[in-house]
Formats: structure tokens, sequence, C-alpha cells
């Protein structure tokens, strides 16, 4: 459930009223205390006074031990109603007389130890000494009650909490009033808003006239709308070229798409043409190569016993070069089945296929574990085998041989590598080692076609992978295959959710 909302004018009368109730709670609460301190030192004062005056009328009493002179002097307190109490004490402290007569009980029976004035439960007490001639007689001790202090400290609150109240209301008005010079514009901002937000009428604009921060806020406001409603227009304009760009692409990819089929087309024809067509020729050569060694060796000379094995040889080169070449293009073309594939099976199945080359020969391989990635089985066991019969290859006429194929991975793919110590290659030929026909060798030196680079390259580019070469003359290559660890819809997928 979305919450509502306060308004601005809301807010800005609270504020206003919050500041102005605290500022005279304060105000009639100082005023309060104020007064009552007043009227407690007022109240001390009087009655410090009227004790004063007593102790100067009760020298005679005491000076000649006449209580009932004595009990008239304090008798003079029934005038004021607010005395509680009043004793008169000799210079031992004993109590010499009292007021009223009848409370003689409630008086202290020896003159308190404290002199001066203080403050009890609900009275003010004032203790004096009696002195004449510089000889102290006894002590004057006035209790008054607090009814004149509690009335008048009741009407003041009263006052004050009547003018409190007022000022409240009046501070309430005005700021019902003053309010609207800011929320009124603030209002009408908020209002263009909501229609831009919800209508998305970008023409909308705010009518503040003032020449304050408010002012200044509506013309940036309404600035800004007019830079949008520019954008928009030129954005419409953008989306309609666009999508007829979008339709000419589409035209023209359609247009690529058919070329490209019409290509494959031809691809294929070549591929028929290639496959049938110069096939026969060459099993005619082989063939006829073949009987004229059989059957005429023995009436040839060296010379053309050695012309007729080129022509053989030559024969099954160019068949083996038609061979790589289908296979080339069909590598191109055929669909990718996706599987997971255990790398540590295809090289070890690699090695079982080239048993027949590494007969007889020493050889220390050094395989590590190797992990799965996704990817077609048959095409990668054809890269492996390639990688793998290269390095057996080059690494002829090493005794011993050390082919050694090891991994790395980190989070994002898988990087295999085939290391050997055979002829290796000059790195400033790197650009020309997968190429198509490119050979860094002589044939005479290693037999190929120069096609199965070109075909790894394919395969594992296909595979969404990258591979690369390090090398040196007469000191052995490595070849790097990396692999993606997961496909790539299958990680766009991954990272979009």
């Amino acid at each position: 459930m979305k919450p509502s909302r306060t308004s601005i004018r809301r807010k800005l009368v609270t504020a206003m009223m919050l500041t102005s109730t605290t500022v005279l709670v304060l105000t009639g609460a100082a005023l309060i205390l104020y007064d009552v301190a007043s009227s407690r030192r007022a109240l001390v004062h009087s009655l410090t006074t009227r004790a004063e005056i007593l102790a100067a009328n009760s020298t005679a009493a005491l000076a000649f031990d006449n209580p009932d002179d004595a009990t008239r002097v304090l008798a003079a307190l029934r005038s004021d109603p607010s005395t509680v109490m009043a004793a008169l004490y000799d210079r031992h402290g004993q109590l010499f007389a009292n007021y009223p007569s009848h409370r003689a009980s409630t008086a202290p029976g020896s003159a308190p130890v404290r002199m001066g004035s203080w403050f009890e439960h609900s009275s003010v007490v004032v203790h004096r000494p009696v002195i004449e001639d510089g000889r102290t007689l006894g002590t004057v001790y006035l209790q008054s009650d607090l009814r004149a202090l509690t009335g008048r400290l009741r009407v003041f609150t009263l006052v004050v909490l009547l003018a409190v109240v007022g000022s409240v209301g009046v501070a309430f008005a005005l700021s019902t009033w003053l309010q609207r010079g800011i929320a009124t514009p603030i209002g009408t901002l908020a209002e263009a808003a909501r229609r831009v937000s919800e209508g998305k009428e970008h023409s909308v604009r705010a009518n503040v006239v003032s020449d304050d921060e408010l002012g200044l806020l509506a013309g940036a406001f309404n600035e800004m709308l007019g830079e949008i409603q520019q954008r928009d227009a030129a954005l419409r304009g953008s989306e309609a070229r666009l999508r007829q760009l979008n339709g000419d692409l589409e035209r023209r990819v359609q247009l690529r798409t058919a070329e490209l089929e019409a290509s494959n087309r031809e691809l294929e024809a070549f591929s028929y043409s290639v496959s049938h067509d110069l096939r026969a020729p060459l099993r005619h050569i082989n063939g006829f190569a073949d009987l004229l060694q059989r059957q005429s060796r023995a009436n040839l000379d060296e010379k053309g016993r050695r012309y007729v094995e080129t022509i053989s040889e030559s024969a099954k080169h160019m068949g083996a070069l038609i061979d790589d070449l289908l296979s080339f293009s069909r590598m191109g073309r055929s669909e990718m089945q996706q599987a997971s594939v255990n790398l540590e099976r295809i090289v070890a199945e690699a090695r079982a296929t080239l048993s027949v080359d590494i007969a007889g020969r020493e050889i220390v391989w050094q395989v590590s574990p190797l992990p799965e990635v996704p990817g077609d089985p048959a095409m990668l066991q054809l890269v492996f085998t390639n990688l793998l019969s290269n390095a057996i290859k080059y690494t002829r006429g090493r005794t011993p041989a050390r082919i050694d194929v090891g991994a790395t991975a980190d989070e994002d793919e898988v990087v295999v590598y085939v290391r050997d110590n055979g002829a290796g290659f000059d790195m400033a030929y790197l650009d020309k080692l997968f190429g198509v026909f490119q050979r860094l060798h002589s044939a005479e030196e290693f037999e190929g076609t120069g096609i199965g680079l070109a075909n790894v390259r394919r395969i594992v580019l296909r595979h969404g992978g990258r591979v690369w070469a390090e090398g040196k003359l007469d000191e052995g290559a490595t070849f790097y295959v990396s692999l993606p660890k997961e496909v790539a819809g299958e990680r766009q997928n991954r990272e979009a959710a």
C-alpha cells in the first residue's frame, strides 16, 4: 500500500506552528520562573523586615525578663493572616514567648542553630538575633505560609497560558496566510512535474512569476522541459531514420543471405566436382603408375623408375591434399553438436589413432589431468589429433622425443597446451602458421599438406575460443587452444539474468 503524502502546505504550517509554539512555551515558562523567584525574594524580604521590627520592639522585654510584654509584642502579628507561628527566645536559646499562645507546643522548644531565612515544605522561615548595644539578648523566629505566593503563581500561570494560547491562534492564522507565498508556487511546479511524469506532456510549462529562488527554479524547470521537447523531436526523427535504416539493412541481409546460399550451393557443387571429377583422373594416374612399376620395372633404368615413383607419390599427395581440402570445406559448413567433452578421453583416443606413427619411436609423454568443456566431440577430436600428429611428426629425429599435454583454467575459459621438443619454428613467420597451404618446413623434410593447423583454427574459432603458438627453431614449439567454459548463448543468458 502506497503511503499517503503530506502536502508542502501542511509541512510549512506545521513547521511554523512548532517553532512559534516552542518559543511561546519557553518564554512563558521563563516568565513564570522569573515571577516565582521574584515573589519568593519579596516574601523573604517582607518577612525579614517584620522580624527586624519585632526584634527591635522585644529588646526591653528580653532585657527585663518580661514574657507578658514580649507576648503583647508578638500579638501584633494577628493582623497578618499568613503568619503561621512566631517565637521569641532568650539568650540561652530557651522559648521566651510565642504567637499564637495556644500553639506553644508546636514552637521549637529551643532556638534553631541556623540563622537567616529558608523555605520549608509549605512555609518560609526567618530566624534573626535580637541585639541591643552590641549585646545579643535572644532571637526571633517567624514562620509564614505560602498561600500568597501560591495564589500569585496560579494567577500568573493562567495569564501566561491564555497569552500562549492566544498567540498560538494568531500564529496559526498568520502561518496559514504566509505559507501561500511558498506552497502555491511549489504546488504549481509539482502539478507541472506530475503532468510531465504521468502524461509525458513536455509542452507543459510552470507559471510561477517571482524573482526569488522559486522563480529561478521554475525558469530552470521550463528550460529543461524545452530541451527535453527538442530532444524528443530529434529522437523521433532519429527513430524514423533508424526504422528506415533497419528496413534497408533487413533487405540487404536478405540479399546477402540469398547470395550466401547461392555461394554455398556453388561450394557444394565445387566440392562434388572435386570429390568425383578430380579423383577419377588421380585414380587413373595412380593405377597406371602402379601397373608401370610392376610390369615394366625391369625394362626401366634407374632414372625411369625414379620418375614413375615420383608420379605415384605426387598422385597420392594430391589425393591427400584433396581429402584435406574437402575436410576443411566441410568443417566450416557442418552443424556443431554440443555436448560435454572429456578432453582426457579425446587426447587418449588421439594417441590411439596415431599409434602407427608412434611405433618404433622413443617418446616421453607427460599428460596432465584435463577438464571437461562444452563443444562438438568430433571436431575437438580432430583438433587434438592434428596437434598431436604435428608434435609426433616434428619431433622425428629427437631421442628421446618429449610431448607434454596440460591445461590451465580461469573463471571463463580453459587453455590446453601441447608442447614438444621438436624442430620448432621461427616466430617471425607466426602469422603464416595457421594459414591454408602455409608451410614453414619443406615437404622433403616433413610431409604434410598445410591444411591441418588451418582446420584447427577454424574449429576452435567456431567454439568461441582462440588458438596461438610459441616456438623457437630447433628448440620445440607449444600450441595453445583456449575453449570457453560455457557456450556463448548460455553465457549471455546468465549475464542477462
